[in-house]
């Protein structure tokens, strides 16, 4: 994507600004219409539009509402994952609990991401479109919009990724460096817990960090170990100080549970196979013409990865080796949602331009070579402007027909709930963080937690049970003991054939069952004799 000396002044910085112009205007559009639905009829059905938003910022929500973070006995995943609802405890502290506020705040770190991305790129290739290409391809992925407007972990994730990144890539094995070797040390040092502690799936993360300052460092390993080993010794100390002073003496409980509760590995050897081609193949949700492009790149950078290595062109063999580490992480995992894949589709997207410019770099001068160059460039351009068009329409689309189901069932139920005094605001369910986050009224979760239900309901007693479609009969059964589930309304809600009908019970106190009248049993009056008349036993017998 380089193009010649004479030609790069005037061409190249017009082409760059027109791209970079429609990706700031593609992605200001991600600030329209935030509390809409995710995207309903759209290739992604993912439970995180019920849950995640309100489960993940519960923190911040119950710390605003009832003075508290923690709920005891319910699900508190704060305690394993601090930093997102420290965030948004920081922006409800100025606006109040709200929705917008939550997804503007993911909307602004996926703003962050662009900008950062485009430094480092630019960083790699300061003469060349790849770095404006790759933000136009975010800004217009129909895939990234659909998640990173969604309040959810990933986003963040992905950002302290980016800087990781960019701290490592300031490594340099120059000795007189060595000034400001200590800073990087202290920015990753910092960075590693901030990632861990954002999402603990960061840690298949670190090795395209670690490669990044490897190769920054020259291949040298006392220069690598000279930035490393403080590094790796202030996250470590920062993070066994988070667990040991505040965790372990108090909320050990709540850690373990968010591990127990996602049961961090669903491979085997029976089914290895089989979720191997399942979480390539669900790849495609990131994009049908991007994603096959991203992996017959990659294929080729593998074929050509020792050349990569002797052109020390690091930051390429840095994403490939993220979005490797985290496609490991899914497979390993074996619970292949699409929001997990947003923190593969930002790299893979970053790497595809990038890729291109450096294979295009590796060809000979030769004539020929020139020619197989140009005929290449043609190529990828047109490839990547059928994906920026494809992508770019669909969300469009989406921009223009907002739909607001859940968050208009959320309100009525609120109303339902506030026209009844005689009962508690304080509502079960599943998706009772979500609707904690859009009305402000209390809740727990009827699924997580480390209470059993039963005991759950005993310690707290939910005036209101809200489900989606059905009563599951282990929830019925943990209510019978203590109320009686009436229902009072049903909104609809979303597009899940499974779960589009929000239903609200009220909890009232379980109705005893009649008694039986007691009736004495009398004896014919043709049987009944007085004492001295009973027949003898000869008597009987005959």
């Amino acid at each position: 994507m380089n193009l010649s000396q004479s030609q790069r002044p005037r061409i190249q910085t017009l082409v760059e600004v027109l791209l970079l112009v429609l990706a700031a205007a593609l992605f200001a559009a991600h600030y329209l219409h935030l509390s809409a639905d995710f995207p309903n009829h759209s290739p992604w059905m993912d439970w995180a539009k019920y849950t995640d938003e309100g489960w993940y910022g519960d923190a911040a929500i119950r710390h605003i509402q009832r003075g508290s973070w923690n709920v005891p006995g319910d699900f508190n995943p704060a305690a394993a994952l601090p930093v997102w609802p420290l965030l948004e405890l920081a922006v409800f502290h100025f606006t109040g609990v709200s929705l917008i506020s939550a997804r503007a705040l993911s909307v602004t770190v996926f703003g962050i991401i662009l900008l950062v991305s485009y430094l480092l790129l630019r960083r790699a290739r300061p003469n060349s479109l790849a770095p404006a290409a790759a933000i136009l391809l975010l800004a217009t992925s129909p895939f990234c919009y659909a998640f990173t407007r969604l309040a959810i972990l990933e986003p963040l994730l992905i950002f302290f990724t980016l800087l990781a990144l960019t701290a490592a890539s300031f490594a340099t094995p120059d000795p007189k460096s060595r000034l400001r070797d200590p800073a990087l040390s202290l920015a990753l040092g910092l960075l590693l817990p901030l990632m861990i502690l954002t999402k603990t799936t960061a840690v298949f993360l670190l090795p395209a960090v670690a490669w990044m300052l490897w190769a920054s460092t020259g291949y040298r390993l006392r220069s690598f170990l000279r930035v490393g080993i403080p590094a790796a010794g202030l996250a470590a100390t920062l993070w066994l100080a988070y667990f040991g002073l505040l965790i372990r003496p108090h909320f050990l409980a709540d850690y373990r549970y968010l591990f127990s509760a996602n049961a961090y590995t669903g491979i085997t050897r029976d089914n290895a196979v089989k979720v191997l081609t399942d979480t390539i193949m669900d790849g495609l949700w990131m994009g049908t013409l991007l994603y096959p492009l991203g992996v017959l790149i990659a294929i080729l950078v593998l074929v050509r990865l020792r050349r990569f290595l002797m052109e020390r062109d690091p930051l390429v063999p840095a994403l490939l080796l993220w979005t490797l580490g985290y496609l490991a992480f899914l497979a390993y995992h074996n619970n292949l949602q699409p929001r997990y894949y947003l923190v593969v589709a930002v790299p893979l997207t970053l790497f595809i331009p990038l890729a291109i410019d450096s294979l295009l770099t590796q060809l000979p001068s030769t004539p020929s070579a020139k020619r197989i160059r140009t005929a290449i460039l043609i190529l990828a351009a047109a490839d990547l402007a059928a994906i920026t068009v494809t992508d770019a329409s669909q969300t469009l689309r989406f921009l223009r027909t907002p739909q607001y189901t859940f968050l208009h069932a959320a309100q009525a139920l609120e109303q339902v709930v506030h026209a009844d005094p005689t009962h508690s605001p304080l509502v079960l369910s599943i998706s009772g963080s979500d609707l904690s986050l859009m009305t402000g009224l209390p809740s727990i979760c009827d699924d997580f937690g480390t209470m059993e239900l039963p005991q759950r309901i005993a310690t707290y007693h939910p005036g209101w049970y809200a489900t989606w479609n059905e009563v599951d009969d282990d929830k019925m059964d943990a209510l019978a003991p203590f109320d009686h589930p009436s229902r009072v309304s049903a909104f609809p809600a979303m597009d899940d054939p499974e779960r589009n009908l929000l239903i609200l019970y009220r909890l009232d106190p379980p109705v005893p069952e009649p008694q039986r009248p007691q009736h004495r049993r009398t004896t014919p009056r043709l049987l009944q004799t007085k004492l001295g008349q009973q027949p003898s036993t000869s008597q009987l017998e005959h």
